[in-house]
């Protein structure tokens, strides 16, 4: 299967560059994924789309007010660097600017030296091991110091980060957001659970990998990035009760369906776990858990467009992406929503 099956055209205008002012007011595109029917709904429509006893599945990481602006010491020009993983004894894996003039053995120094740090190693892939001084708590530094680390194609300037940010988030270590997500109130949440419909939550902490294109021809020579997730107890015990009674498990995103999938057993049960993972799903891909998807709109010849066309097939999906440019949807990050699913007729 070639990279450029997953291709479609879509004007630079609608790439979303800012958020809605309510974040349920975004537009959804519905899909079944067995028949390929759409219909265009609003993201506050979702409680009519949702059954008792199914169970929606979020992933809470929180992203990492990540990216440092500082300068090279002593004396030196402007330096940006972006935390990627945490590696361990204050050591961090990072993405440095300007790469040429940050070597092993430079010296950074962030808001006036209340930050220091130093390159301990060059890696293979050009990423950067920075070993950072300070005193107090390194999160907090973070919050005082660091910028919200947005997308490349986000141009335009967040004025309130907390719009990058799920309303769920809690578990900080992500260097871009679960988009998905962005669209939910707690208010929408609460009313999603009094009508019976379980919400649980896994953590996959998003790399940057996200954004990495595919450039192989053949979408099987792709090398999927690695990320850490984690399945709580009362999670797998709740996707499991989920499938037994017969209920629907609809993942917020793509991250918490490649956390599932990846440590599913091949009955579709789930248990407590956690680990690394570079699951890569595309068409001819078997689902173990998941039966359906909340998603936004991906980039073109894209890992997530992949996994979308691998639960709704390429074909339904790249139909249903030209009527969603056709109608000026917003694409990417601060886009509108698509689900995924079965639905019963007349539904869809």
């Amino acid at each position: 299967m070639k990279t450029a099956d997953f291709d479609f055209e879509l004007p630079e205008e609608l790439i979303a560059q800012t958020p809605l002012e309510q974040r349920d007011t975004s537009r959804m595109l519905v899909l079944d994924k067995n028949t390929g029917c759409r219909k265009h709904l609003h993201f506050y429509d979702l409680p009519k789309l949702l059954k008792p006893g199914d169970c929606l599945v979020l992933n809470d990481s929180r992203v990492l007010p990540a990216r440092l602006l500082g300068r090279r010491t002593p004396g030196g020009g402007a330096a940006e660097v972006l935390l990627l993983a945490d590696r361990g004894e204050k050591v961090w894996e990072c993405l440095v600017r300007p790469g040429r003039r940050i070597r092993t053995g430079t010296a950074l120094s962030f808001g006036d030296g209340l930050l220091t740090a130093q390159v301990e190693q060059v890696l293979d892939n050009g990423n950067r091991l920075v070993r950072f001084r300070y005193e107090g708590i390194f999160l907090e530094l973070l919050e005082r110091l660091g910028k919200m680390p947005l997308p490349p194609y986000i141009k335009a300037e967040l004025r309130d980060p907390e719009r990058y940010q799920t309303v769920y988030s809690r578990e900080v270590g992500s260097a871009a957001a679960p988009t998905a997500g962005l669209h939910f109130t707690k208010d929408l949440l609460a009313e999603i659970q009094a009508m019976g419909v379980r919400v649980c939550y896994v953590t996959l902490h998003v790399g940057l990998g996200t954004f990495r294109p595919v450039k192989e021809e053949e979408i099987t020579d792709h090398e999927m990035h690695s990320e850490f997730c984690s399945i709580p107890a009362e999670t797998a015990d709740t996707i499991n009760r989920t499938k037994a009674e017969g209920g629907r498990v609809i993942c917020v995103g793509t991250t918490s369906c490649r956390t599932i999938e990846s440590w599913a057993a091949e009955d579709g049960t789930m248990r407590e776990t956690s680990g690394w993972t570079n699951i890569f799903i595309y068409p001819g891909y078997r689902f173990k858990v998941l039966d359906g998807l909340i998603t936004n709109f991906h980039l073109p010849q894209s890992t997530l467009i992949m996994l979308v066309s691998a639960l709704a097939g390429r074909e339904h999906v790249l139909s249903a992406y030209e009527e969603a440019v056709r109608e000026n949807y917003r694409f990417f990050s601060f886009g509108d929503a698509m689900m995924i699913a079965d639905f019963e007729e007349g539904t869809v």
